[in-house]
């Protein structure tokens, strides 16, 4: 936390809140906006304060007490101008606190940071009335970003490894689930066909991530393997799920369809916030392709079917 003569000036700025051009409407308005000020640092220093908790102790916990702590200065400069304390959001509490302990600690601060953006047109009102405290806050949410890129997760490093899993299981099974909906027709027997290539599938993609991460130095070539399996069979079950529940084949297709799409908007999501990627330009890019191979096979499948006769 950086402080200077700097700050002292937001402390003598009381008098000017108490006495804001446009009388009682205006001074209200002020002292509602402090107050938001005010409950959103404290919610962040009590989500960054929990989630050093769960860290084990390193960099990344260092990192995040600092942040922390910044963020219960920032309330309490708010709270001397406001001449109050203020009650923490509880719910954001305890939802970035439990969304850091599942999904990880990048993905859950930088989703925090990225809501913002309501956060930064306050600041700028208050600004307008006390000049000082805007620019100490700038100066701190830079550093707060600082803070922030030097946040090393290792499940970032494998997160590739997790992506090869994840699109392999998506282009392959949905092609071959489309293909061999026309082809068989029967919802059981597509489930267990596809499941066994998945299985089949999962097992040779994880072998292949192993072989290739032992080749690239300071990686964990078993972590990797391990992990592009993992998201391979994860994806496969929830691919053909459908086909079990679902007695029209076609209706399967469509709902199997319907959960690549939501597989490939979560993860996207949670890769584009994590690593700080574009979201749409990958989401659609995605979609097109997985959409793009199913329909492919969804043909060839009605060519195998006449050409040799297949009856479903």
């Amino acid at each position: 936390m950086i402080l200077d003569s700097s700050h002292d000036k937001m402390f003598s700025m009381q008098d000017s809140l108490i006495e804001a051009e446009g009388g009682d409407a205006n001074r209200l308005r002020l002292r509602k906006r402090l107050r938001f000020a005010a409950r959103n640092e404290i919610t962040e220093h009590m989500i960054y304060r929990n989630v050093a908790r769960i860290l084990p102790a390193g960099p990344n916990r260092e990192v995040v007490e600092k942040i922390a702590m910044q963020e219960k200065g920032h309330y309490e400069r708010w709270c001397r101008l406001l001449g109050e304390d203020v009650a923490p959001s509880k719910w954001k509490v305890f939802l970035y606190t439990n969304l850091a302990r599942f999904l990880g600690l990048s993905f859950s601060l930088r989703l925090m940071e990225k809501g913002e953006s309501l956060s930064q047109q306050v600041y700028g009102e208050i600004g307008q009335a006390i000049p000082e405290a805007l620019d100490v806050m700038d100066d701190e949410q830079r550093h707060e970003q600082e803070l922030l890129g030097l946040i090393n997760e290792r499940v970032l490093q494998y997160v590739s490894s997790f992506v090869l899993g994840l699109n392999d299981a998506l282009v392959e099974l949905t092609g071959a689930l489309a293909g061999l909906t026309l082809a068989l027709h029967e919802t059981r027997l597509i489930a267990t066909v596809g499941l066994i290539t998945g299985i089949a599938a999962a097992l040779s993609m994880s072998s292949a991530a192993y072989l290739s991460t032992k080749e690239e130095p300071g990686k964990n070539a078993l972590q990797a393997g391990i992990m592009t399996g993992v998201a391979y069979l994860i994806t496969v079950v929830l691919l053909i799920l459908p086909y079990f529940f679902i007695s029209n084949a076609l209706t399967a297709l469509l709902m199997t369809l319907l959960v690549a799409l939501i597989i490939i908007l979560l993860f996207t999501f949670y890769t584009s916030v994590a690593r700080r990627l574009p979201f749409r330009a990958r989401f659609v890019e995605m979609a097109a392709i997985s959409l793009t191979i199913a329909a492919l096979n969804f043909f060839i499948g009605f060519g195998v079917k006449q050409v040799f006769g297949v009856e479903g």
